[in-house]
C-alpha cells in the first residue's frame, strides 16, 4: 500500500480524483489524502500550519471528509509521501514560494519524517481562460506554462532536490494531440478555463500521479471514468490512449531531467 498526502487546493483535488481507481486497476493500492482550501498559497499554507489551523476540508480514501489542521493529517497515517504545490495563480512567480515553502517543508519533516516530499507541477490555464490572474501572463497560456515550469523546478532544488509530480508538462503534451488541441478545434482539457475537465483532465492527472507514486505505466490501464449522471462525457478508448501516453511521456521527461541533474 502507497500513502500519499496532498498540502493542496482546488488542483490537488482535481489530480487525486481517480488515483485510487487508476492504481487499483494496475494491482497498486493508493490511499490518497487531501488538505483542501480553494486557491491556497503557500503562504497560507505555512500561516496555517504555525498557527495550527483547522480550516481544511480533509478527505482520505474510504473515510468521510473532516475538518482538519496540516498537523493532524500528518500524524494520521504513516505517509509514503507529501506533496505541495503553489496557488495556480502564483505559480509562475518564483518570488511568491519562499520563504513560505521551505518552512512548510521543514514542518512536514518534524511531524512525517519518513515521508517523502514532491512538487506538485501545477498546469496552465486554457487559452481562453478568464482566471483573473491570467493577464498576469499576458493571457499567453504557452507562458504561463514556462515560467510556472522554472517556478517549480526552482522550488524543488529549493528543498532538496524534490521528485516533481508532472502535471503541468503532461497537460501541455496531451494539448498538442488534435483531439486535445483546444486552438484548432479540440477539446478542452479543462471544465472553466483553469480547473482539469471533469472525466478526461482529471484521468490524465490521476495516470501521471499513478505513475510518479507506484512506478506503474498506465499504457495498458483499463480503468475508465465515469460519471452516472454526465455519460457523455466518458472518454472513448481513443482519448484514453492520448492521455496515458501524455501522462506516461511526461513521468518519463520528468525521470530523465532528474537523472541528469544527479549526474
Amino acid at each position: 500500500m502507497i500513502r500519499v498526502l496532498a498540502i493542496g487546493n482546488s488542483f490537488s483535488d482535481d489530480a487525486r480524483t481517480f488515483v485510487h481507481q487508476i492504481a487499483a486497476a494496475s494491482g497498486v493500492e493508493i490511499v490518497i489524502g487531501n488538505l483542501y482550501i480553494g486557491g491556497c498559497s503557500l503562504e497560507r499554507h505555512w500561516q496555517n500550519a504555525r498557527e495550527d489551523a483547522a480550516d481544511y476540508d480533509y478527505s482520505r480514501t474510504g473515510c468521510e471528509n473532516r475538518a482538519a489542521s496540516i498537523r493532524e493529517a500528518l500524524e494520521e497515517a504513516e505517509w509514503d509521501f507529501v506533496t505541495m504545490q503553489q496557488a495556480s495563480h502564483f505559480s509562475g512567480r518564483p518570488e511568491t514560494y519562499q520563504p513560505y515553502l521551505n518552512e512548510l517543508s521543514a514542518y512536514v519533516r518534524r511531524y512525517a519524517p519518513q515521508a517523502v516530499q514532491l512538487i506538485h507541477e501545477t498546469w496552465a490555464y486554457e487559452i481562453d481562460s478568464t482566471h483573473p490572474a491570467f493577464p498576469e501572463y499576458n493571457c499567453d497560456q504557452r507562458e504561463m506554462y514556462a515560467r510556472l515550469k522554472d517556478a517549480y523546478r526552482r522550488a524543488a532544488r529549493d528543498i532538496g532536490g524534490a521528485r516533481i509530480i508532472p502535471s503541468g508538462d503532461a497537460f501541455q503534451i496531451a494539448r498538442r494531440h488534435p483531439l486535445f488541441d483546444y486552438a484548432h478545434g479540440g477539446q478542452s482539457l479543462n471544465r472553466d478555463g483553469f480547473h482539469a475537465s471533469l472525466t478526461k483532465g482529471r484521468y490524465l492527472l490521476g495516470c501521471v500521479w499513478v505513475e510518479t507514486l507506484a512506478g506503474v505505466s498506465a499504457a495498458d490501464n483499463g480503468f475508465v471514468p465515469t460519471l452516472p449522471e454526465r455519460p457523455e462525457l466518458t472518454p472513448t478508448a481513443e482519448e484514453l490512449a492520448v492521455l496515458r501516453q501524455a501522462a506516461h511521456e511526461a513521468v518519463e521527461q520528468q525521470r530523465r531531467a532528474e537523472e541528469k541533474a544527479t549526474c
